[in-house]
């Protein structure tokens, strides 16, 4: 029988991540040979994310890149806020917004592409939920182009550069120098990720949305006791206030708490010397729609366990 030595268990732990334990008892199972006992994790590793993948991973990290005219952001969830600090999780973060780039945004074409390190995304995430011990998802992405101008990023709660808790784009399309625009568009971007916006203009308010506010308004209008001309007008009224809220191009900018942003633009069209055309915005803020368990501290969880 092979005698599996020290050296051997170290080097198949730092080629795999996997556990010393794991690693002595995948190269008892294979009889020493390294590449035999690497496909055993593996396999193991796929076992032991399945088991994991019933849990609910809201925490995270969000990401984005650039190239061109053209810029991604994806959203990375694991189960507990402590894997965001995990450098090889943070890496695979940074990993996949590049490769979002070049799948449009399409989570499903990026799970099947081409990873840096080898094999297929999908296959390095699995592998990277073996070695974690976390279930962790690659949950979506978006991408943003202009034909001519920038589409500028930003990133809230950074833990690294382009990596944090909230990723924004903005596109801006102008035929002035990009590094004219850049200022603009991170300006722009900050005030994205602080105002929430739902919606570019008035025209792209969902519509179910805008009638389920115009209802409400209009209830709230006629315990006033007032005659329906009257509610009616009450209601425009009002609902000007809530495409403040919603609206980006209507917003109250963050910066100046006095000019929409569609004044800031015109502004700053003028100050650059050429027109300038907010097209789009993505805002992913980490954890946002996933319903976590109720009840579930992993502080108290570890806490338990230190007692």
């Amino acid at each position: 029988m092979t005698e599996i030595t020290a050296t051997m268990v170290k080097d198949l732990r730092e080629k795999t991540g996997a556990g010393m334990m794991d690693c002595k008892k995948a190269l008892n199972e294979n009889q020493g040979d390294m590449e035999a006992a690497v496909d055993w994790l593996r396999k193991k590793g796929l076992s032991a994310a399945a088991k994991k993948s019933g849990r609910v991973a809201a925490e995270g990290l969000v990401a984005v890149a650039s190239a061109g005219n053209k810029a991604a952001v994806v959203e990375v969830n694991a189960e507990t806020d402590f894997v965001a600090l995990n450098e090889k999780f943070q890496k695979f973060a940074l990993q996949a917004a590049p490769i979002a780039l070049d799948a449009n945004g399409d989570v499903e074409k990026m799970k099947t592409s081409k990873h840096p390190d080898g094999g297929t995304t999908q296959e390095v995430l699995t592998n990277l939920i073996a070695t974690i011990g976390e279930n962790m998802t690659l949950r979506r992405a978006a991408t943003l182009s202009v034909a001519k101008g920038i589409v500028a990023t930003y990133v809230h709660n950074t833990v690294a550069p382009n990596l944090g808790k909230i990723g924004v784009l903005v596109a801006l399309e102008s035929d002035a120098p990009a590094a004219k625009l850049q200022e603009l568009g991170k300006q722009i971007a900050m005030h994205v990720a602080a105002a929430r916006p739902e919606a570019l203009s008035i025209a792209d308010v969902d519509t179910k949305a805008l009638d389920r506010e115009r209802n409400v308004l209009a209830d709230q209008a006629r315990a006033s006791g007032k005659p329906e001309a009257i509610i009616a007008k009450m209601v425009e009224g009002r609902l000007r206030k809530y495409y403040e809220e919603v609206v980006l191009l209507e917003q109250i900018y963050v910066v100046d708490g006095e000019s929409r942003i569609a004044q800031v633009i015109e502004a700053a069209a003028e100050t650059i010397g050429a027109g300038v055309k907010l097209t789009g915005f993505v805002r992913f803020q980490l954890g946002e729609g996933i319903e976590k368990a109720a009840g579930c501290d992993f502080a108290e969880e570890v806490a338990k366990m230190a007692k």
